[in-house]
């Protein structure tokens, strides 16, 4: 069986969220003169998670949050609105699928089950989802809240199958590959341009003998097919 991740492995998703912060760098700016806004904006939604989960409502949430202690609580009403509808806009981008993405997925979908597995809000994500096209390869959708080995174990477990017979796709280190291979199970790591601070702490073993990296996704049809033998 092959798992795929969605945001960044089969559509673009990080590029709309670098460009919303940026815009919530500019309206703070007009408040305070500071170089670690980045910094302090992740510091909130680090310890939101919890709470808020992962996606563009919780870095809402978030970023509201963040702006009021930021500014020492000078932030007009007029900004803290625009901090939504820039939220609002992230639940609305096209959903642009990545170069060879549905070739790849329709070719590996004919030789084995194929499962999407992605995290974040339930709406955003479904959304995304129906509007790729992509839905009719995948025999389960399956959104969660967290992507750990405790997740990975247990849907493994309705699947039916052992994570030697398990194949992930992802760009993520941290969500997508790290937790399958500690349960015995293969990656296959797509790296993007972009990767939020978050996911990029994991530490995996470029070495690692279930490990293999890709740079596109023409080569996963290959790669699951090497590794099939």
């Amino acid at each position: 069986m092959v798992g795929f991740d969605a945001d960044d492995t089969l559509w673009r998703s990080e590029d709309y969220y670098r460009a919303a912060e940026a815009e919530f760098r500019a309206i703070v700016s007009h408040y305070v003169n500071l170089d670690d806004v980045g910094a302090r904006l992740y510091a909130v939604e680090k310890r939101n998670l919890a709470l808020f989960g992962y996606g563009a409502k919780g870095m809402a949430l978030s970023m509201i949050e963040a702006a009021i202690e930021i500014t020492g609580g000078k932030i007009s009403a007029l900004d803290i609105h625009r901090i939504v509808e820039l939220c609002k806009g992230l639940l609305q981008h096209p959903v642009e699928l990545l170069p060879g993405v549905a070739d790849a997925v329709a070719a590996v979908a004919e030789r084995h089950a194929i499962v999407l597995i992605t995290k974040g809000d339930l709406f955003h994500q479904e959304a995304k989802v129906r509007e790729s096209g992509l839905a009719r390869w995948f025999g389960r959708i399956e959104i969660v809240s967290e992507k750990d080995p405790p997740t990975y174990r247990r849907l493994l477990g309705e699947f039916g199958v052992s994570p030697a017979e398990f194949v992930m796709v992802g760009n993520s280190l941290r969500s997508d590959i790290a937790p399958l291979l500690a349960l015995g199970a293969w990656g296959l790591h797509i790296p993007y341009h972009l990767t939020w601070v978050h996911e990029q702490e994991a530490g995996v073993d470029p070495d690692h003998p279930r490990l293999r990296v890709l740079q596109q996704a023409s080569e996963i049809p290959g790669a699951i097919a090497a590794l099939v033998g």
